[in-house]
């Protein structure tokens, strides 16, 4: 089974309306999207999705963030798509964030970084839980789809 990963657009790129593009980098990456919704994480998630972060200053700053509005939440699977989606992603904060990334052509401040994506199995598979139950995820293969072999 190819990797999954969990990709979140964050408050600022769903205000900003950047849901489509960003969506459009992942799948003009070849990769598959099995499961997305739109929601309001209560602040309640959000402490548990940044749970390693909880010793840190910017702990409760995040959290608020995130729990402010609207995100959207998907599970991608791909070969190396943990590594290959981050690279996509680009660098945390707008200033490192090389052009040619979603971050390095959409993001324009420190604070607001408009993706997130998990950075290790280990980590994916616990995001993942947070958001989807496994009956939620499709599990599809394009080798089998109707479209490619008629």
């Amino acid at each position: 089974m190819p990797e999954r990963t969990l990709i979140i657009i964050k408050p600022d790129a769903m205000q900003r309306a950047l849901a489509g593009k960003i969506i459009t980098r992942f799948e003009e990456k070849g990769f598959q999207l099995v499961a997305a919704k739109v929601m309001v994480a209560s602040s309640e998630l959000a402490a548990k999705h940044y749970a390693v972060h909880k010793d840190k200053p910017f702990f409760e700053g995040l959290c608020k963030n995130f729990s402010s509005s609207a995100i959207m939440v998907m599970v991608w699977q791909g070969n190396n798509i943990i590594e290959l989606s981050r690279k996509l992603m680009g660098a945390t904060f707008a200033q490192d964030a090389q052009p040619g990334t979603i971050r390095g052509d959409y993001s324009c401040t420190k604070g607001f970084n408009l993706v997130h994506g998990s950075d290790s199995p280990e980590s994916a598979k616990y995001e993942i839980s947070l958001y989807f139950d496994e009956d939620e995820i499709a599990d599809y293969n394009l080798s089998n789809s109707r479209w490619l072999n008629d």
